[in-house]
């Protein structure tokens, strides 16, 4: 509970993961959350299409809730907001322009109406109760990127957002005064982005990675060049636009995330050169070198546009022996053999593959490393540091690189999703901690497929599943024919016969044995078959299927005059 004048953060994703970061600051009877995005659902996860955080705690204090702000538009920073909006009334949401826009074509695509979205600048202040906000602007890989700071009667909070230190970014500077300033009045907590805490020294900055496009651009200059980047690296696809419009190439887009992005962005004014767009017929009739390809699938995406080009299934574009393919990305953890398929793909067809190398800088992070880290910590100067936006080894390399800064380690708190802290008169303390699950989106449904669910579907993926088909009178207590075996992913019947004999005589006598008990019901007859198929099963083969019996109860009766049986 929330004690009186006292002011509360609550971290509801974003902890022990790069992904569906959300977290709410709560003082008396005013929450704001700040951003609710998704994570995407590693392997294991068969059939999930999204992770939510657990909206438990704000479902439980809806009525306190007075806005969501948003720091920019990145899915694990607004993916989420379709899937909350569903759940829970939210009075207002304030975002960045870019990140107003990108969800506005999510709602739109839910069929979603919500007439409160709000657009915010770094000169907007808000006020909520006892809480005020301000935003400051950062450097990040998508425009309009923010900062905030919260002020309540216990302190403030300042969360960074996505950020790193670029000196010569694409776009505009970051706001190093503002930073400095929130620091001279004094902040009591940081939250900050520690997803690039383990990369030493600064990171490259997104000039760089121009130059080098535009070496690669007069390398090739009568090959038809294909890019596979972030859609929503609006920045690296300006210098892309940038690069074709100097070297006369025109663009032609695919992948319907990169349509959408750079839509808003040329719109929005962020990206200019909107003449060079060209439809897919137009750049197959094209000479090589005045074609540029700008496409999804940097992470070895199945259904992603690069994927289907390497695989020869794209139903618009047909690979040439003189292509060059440039992966203007690094590879997000896990996607790591996905993408060495499609680059290997890729050379089978015999075209030219560059990837972001200690050789060539084709791709740039948008987060910052240990030394801009720093720079953070020492412009804000805060009491006390809470590492956010990462894996435990990243939040515990943050801690440490504020411990280097000055901050005493008593002050860094390293939590997970579902902790709070408590900020009392200038002083923080851990606070209570409350549900802070996964919850897993299948289609249409939220928060219906458990863990009980994924289990089941691994065992499936592994060992398949089993049918058992039993047909009996259960007024007579009667098996009427053996029961009939069929599978799928365990075994080819035709080719185990001898196997599935087995198992058919097995479960005859199980259901015989337990139709002589009188109290043996539907329900019953199925767990003893389950429960004594398993191990039998297993002792045969090694393997655990999924058991699934189906009993059909089979009335018999006689005709007198015919003697026939009838069903």
């Amino acid at each position: 509970m929330n004690k009186p004048n006292e002011t509360k953060i609550i971290v509801l994703g974003g902890l022990g993961e790069v992904g569906k970061n959300m977290y709410c600051v709560m003082h008396n009877d005013a929450i704001v959350i700040i951003d609710a995005g998704v994570s995407f659902p590693e392997s294991e996860l068969m059939g999930v299409d999204y992770v939510l955080p657990d909206f438990t705690f704000l479902k439980e204090n809806q009525d306190k809730i007075k806005a969501l702000l948003i720091t920019h538009g990145h899915e694990d920073h607004i993916g989420g907001i379709p899937f909350l909006l569903q759940s829970i009334n939210i009075p207002a949401i304030y975002a960045p322009n870019h990140a107003k826009e990108l969800i506005a074509v999510k709602l739109q695509d839910k069929n979603i109406r919500y007439d409160n979205l709000f657009v915010y600048t770094e000169n907007t202040k808000l006020k909520f109760k006892e809480i005020e906000v301000e935003f400051f602007r950062i450097t990040h890989s998508i425009p309009d990127s923010h900062g905030i700071s919260i002020t309540t009667p216990d302190g403030r909070i300042v969360t960074t957002g996505d950020y790193k230190f670029d000196l010569t970014p694409i776009g505009p500077m970051a706001d190093l005064y503002k930073m400095a300033s929130l620091g001279e009045k004094g902040v009591d907590i940081l939250i900050g982005d520690s997803t690039n805490a383990l990369n030493e020294g600064f990171s490259t900055s997104e000039s760089v990675v121009d130059e080098t496009l535009g070496e690669m651009f007069d390398k090739c200059k009568t090959n038809r060049i294909i890019i596979a980047t972030f859609a929503s690296n609006i920045y690296r696809v300006k210098h892309i636009f940038e690069t074709c419009y100097k070297h006369n190439r025109k663009i032609c887009i695919f992948g319907r995330s990169m349509e959408n992005n750079i839509n808003i962005s040329i719109n929005a004014g962020y990206i200019n050169h909107k003449e060079l767009l060209i439809s897919p017929e137009e750049a197959n009739n094209l000479k090589p070198g005045e074609v540029t390809i700008l496409c999804t699938g940097s992470q070895g995406e199945p259904l992603a546009a690069l994927s289907r080009i390497s695989n020869g299934t794209h139903k618009q574009i047909k690979l040439r022996p003189d292509d060059v393919v440039i992966f203007s990305s690094s590879a997000i953890p896990g996607n790591t053999l996905s993408i060495s398929k499609t680059i290997n793909k890729l050379y089978l067809k015999g075209v030219k593959v560059y990837t972001n190398s200690s050789l060539a800088d084709l791709h740039t992070s948008g987060h910052a490393n240990e030394e801009e880290i720093k720079l953070m910590i020492r412009l804000i100067k805060p009491k006390y540091l809470m590492p956010f936006h990462g894996d435990y080894r990243m939040l515990k390399k943050q801690a440490d690189i504020g411990i280097s800064c000055g901050i005493p380690k008593e002050n860094t708190f390293i939590l997970k999703n579902g902790d709070s802290l408590i900020l009392k008169n200038h002083v923080v303390t851990r606070g209570e901690s409350m549900p802070g699950a996964d919850v897993y989106v299948d289609g249409n449904r939220i928060g219906e497929i458990g863990s009980a669910v994924i289990k089941d579907r691994k065992i499936m993926a592994n060992d398949g599943i089993l049918v058992v088909i039993i047909n009996v009178n259960m007024k007579k207590r009667e098996l009427l024919i053996k029961p009939n075996i069929t599978t799928r992913g365990f075994v080819l019947v035709n080719e185990n016969e001898e196997l599935i004999h087995k198992i058919e005589d097995k479960a005859e006598t199980i259901i015989k044995s337990e139709l002589t008990n009188p109290k043996t019901t539907f329900q019953s007859l199925k767990s003893d078959i389950t429960e004594e198929l398993y191990p039998y099963i297993n002792e045969l083969t090694g393997r655990k299927p999924i058991i699934l019996p189906i009993i059909l109860d089979i009335k018999k009766e006689e005709k007198s005059n015919k003697g026939a049986v009838m069903k």
